[in-house]
């Protein structure tokens, strides 16, 4: 592929004038069947470590396997499409578990009831849809005319995985792979419950506690995300369990501290050790760090953000004077301001969305203009530096602020700052992975309307889906449990707490806030950190070791484009691994809410020790690893021997 800034010398690997299959019903079905898997996977795997996984390079070598090996067909477009349709369920679900969850925790507290599915439903469709809407207007002016200056690389990376369609089959299998033994491990742990799926250190006469969960999902998302970011995340843990909790216990003991009323800090940790001091008192240190750290990253961003919403706004009025050709046209101006108008009423008038006139605009005003800085932000650091919850973060301080301003208070207010907090979330995330598949696109050659279109069925199977994954999420396990953490929900249901009632810990709050502050001026990222210091430290251990993994793979001593390979197929597994375990937590997810969850279980049966239980857990811990060691860098070890013997 030509690279070049001038996007007249860009030529696209398919060309304009070629022809070949994109938008077929293959393409639809395939990328519909990969929006719900990924959207549904992320939604668990977000709400229980806080982070969630791009779909979009997954869903590219499933869609090359099955095309391209299965069905014998020869169509990169297609597999891009359906990559295209695919990778907006994971945003899509991205957007919802950082807010809507909110609701069903003040549900729990009996504040008020839950959202209706259909209620979610419409919430996410519209800020999925008004992502994709922004995007169709920005994509000449960041994707076209700054070809080369914005390198977008996730969609760059896409892009190369589909154009390597020899191994398309090849690097599908890793990825069934994965999810096939991640599912089988998170049966083995949380199925039959065979071994404990976390392993806790605790030494005589001190409060803090340490150890590891055994989940091939998290520790997936450590070796994603490389050693440095999963070592800030520990490094957060070891702070709260390791320096806080003790410290607690040491000087408030006799103490009833705010915000548990009723009992004394020794009496909690008595009671329910290191994890009763975190749930009653660190998670919110962790949640003033996140704020804080969502705030500070936006910060940092604001001169970015002004200068792009400036030049995207004057590119957009510099479109050709000439008939677009087949890779120039998006969907009609006409119909996208339509679209948009009638999108904004409905925020307004549909019930099921709790938004007022004032609120609807806001919608607007700040989905536009955060759509537009998500594109750009994406297409320079890439999705995974996306800030996201810091644009949420700031959107529902002063939606809060205005609501409670305009009279809305007490319930009212709060879901209406929910809703549109959300609704701006998703618009965030959904336009980010767009500009990526867009991007994708222009490098292959594919049609942007084509694309749009696609996008478009992404968000509406995404949104169809989200709320009854929601439910059942919440129904087995509960957002706010040590399941389902749910910490950027948490942390936003806080934030409007604290603007409408001000009854917040907000010297917790505060500890956390500057703890953050100190942070970010030693020079460490302060998100990974803060995520690190609000997540149980079992956790975090968890996903250093799939960091650690990372890390011996980026130091291995080898042909540079053998370690690449061998990373990019550990990507692979792992990608599937995080999938496998999210499907399988939505199985038993439904054991659970039928009540066959308990017949599955023999962990009684068995009655082991905790020793050997704890034994079990660490062999089963191990053979997740050397899964991983299997499907990477021993299989490229194998076909190098193949070679040879050839």
């Amino acid at each position: 592929m030509d690279n070049k800034d001038n996007k007249n010398d860009f030529k696209p690997y398919v060309p304009a004038s070629k022809i070949t299959p994109e938008f077929t019903i293959t393409s639809v079905i395939m990328g519909v069947i990969l929006a719900v898997v990924f959207g549904a996977a992320n939604a668990y795997l977000g709400l229980r470590v806080g982070m969630t996984v791009s779909a979009s390079i997954p869903a590219a070598v499933i869609a090359m396997g099955v095309i391209r090996v299965i069905m014998r067909k020869n169509s990169i477009l297609e597999s891009n499409l359906v990559q295209t349709i695919g990778s907006a369920g994971e945003s899509l679900a991205a957007g919802s578990i950082f807010t809507l969850p909110a609701l069903f925790l003040w549900a729990s507290e009996g504040v008020m009831e839950k959202p209706s599915i259909l209620s979610i439903t419409l919430i996410a469709l519209v800020g999925g849809l008004l992502g994709v809407f922004f995007m169709v207007p920005l994509r000449n002016a960041l994707i076209v005319k700054e070809h080369g200056t914005l390198p977008y690389p996730e969609g760059t990376a896409c892009a190369e995985v589909l154009l390597a369609g020899e191994e398309g089959g090849a690097n599908a299998s890793t990825v069934f792979a994965g999810m096939g033994l991640s599912a089988a491990f998170k049966f083995i742990i949380d199925g039959l419950k065979a071994v404990p799926g976390e392993i806790s250190l605790k030494v005589k006469g001190f409060a803090g506690e340490i150890g590891t969960q055994i989940y091939p999902a998290v520790m997936s998302v450590g070796y994603i995300c490389g050693f440095r970011i999963s070592s800030y995340m520990f490094a957060g843990g070891v702070l709260s369990w390791l320096v806080l909790i003790p410290l607690i216990v040491m000087f408030g003991s006799d103490l009833v501290m705010y915000p548990a009323v009723d009992k004394t800090v020794g009496e909690i940790f008595a009671s329910g050790g290191a994890s009763g001091i975190w749930s009653n008192y660190i998670r919110y240190i962790g949640a003033g760090a996140l704020a804080a750290g969502g705030i500070i990253s936006l910060i940092k961003s604001l001169p970015l953000i002004v200068r792009t919403f400036r030049d995207a706004i004057k590119g957009m009025g510099k479109g050709s004077a000439a008939a677009p050709t087949r890779t120039e046209t998006d969907l009609n101006m006409k119909v996208v301001l339509i679209a948009i108008a009638a999108l904004t009423l409905a925020v307004w008038l549909i019930p099921a969305i709790p938004v007022s006139l004032p609120g609807a605009l806001i919608v607007v005003v700040f989905g536009f203009f955060f759509a537009t800085v998500s594109s750009r932000m994406v297409g320079l650091v890439g999705s995974s530096n996306n800030p996201v919850s810091g644009m949420a973060i700031a959107t529902l301080l002063i939606a809060t602020m205005i609501i409670k301003f305009t009279g809305a208070s007490g319930v009212d207010g709060m879901t209406a700052s929910i809703a549109i907090g959300s609704i701006i979330c998703i618009v965030a995330a959904i336009s980010g992975d767009t500009s990526q598949d867009l991007k994708t696109g222009y490098l292959l050659g594919s049609t942007p309307k084509k694309q749009q279109i696609g996008e478009i069925i992404g968000v509406i199977a995404a949104a169809l889906a989200i709320g009854g994954t929601l439910y059942l999420l919440d129904s087995a396990w509960g957002f706010g449990s040590e399941e389902l953490a749910a910490p950027q929900a948490t942390l936003m249901k806080m934030i409007i707490e604290g603007v409408m009632s001000a009854e917040l810990p907000w010297n917790l709050v505060f500890i956390g806030a500057f703890i953050a502050v100190l942070v970010e001026v030693m020079g460490i990222p302060v998100l990974p950190f803060a995520i690190g210091v609000y997540l149980p430290v079992q956790l975090n251990a968890c996903i250093l070791v799939g960091g650690i993994v990372r890390l011996i793979f980026d130091k291995m001593k080898c042909e540079e484009n053998k370690k690449k390979s061998i990373i990019s197929d550990g990507t692979l597994f792992c990608s599937g691994m995080i999938a496998g375990e999210g499907l399988m937590g939505i199985v038993l997810a439904l054991l659970a809410v039928f009540g066959v969850d308990s017949v599955l279980n023999i962990s009684d049966n068995l009655n082991l020790p905790e020793a050997v239980s704890s034994i079990g857990s660490l062999v089963l811990f191990a053979l997740i690893i050397l899964s991983l060691l299997k499907f990477s860098i021993w299989k490229k070890r194998g076909e190098s021997k193949n070679v040879k013997k050839k």
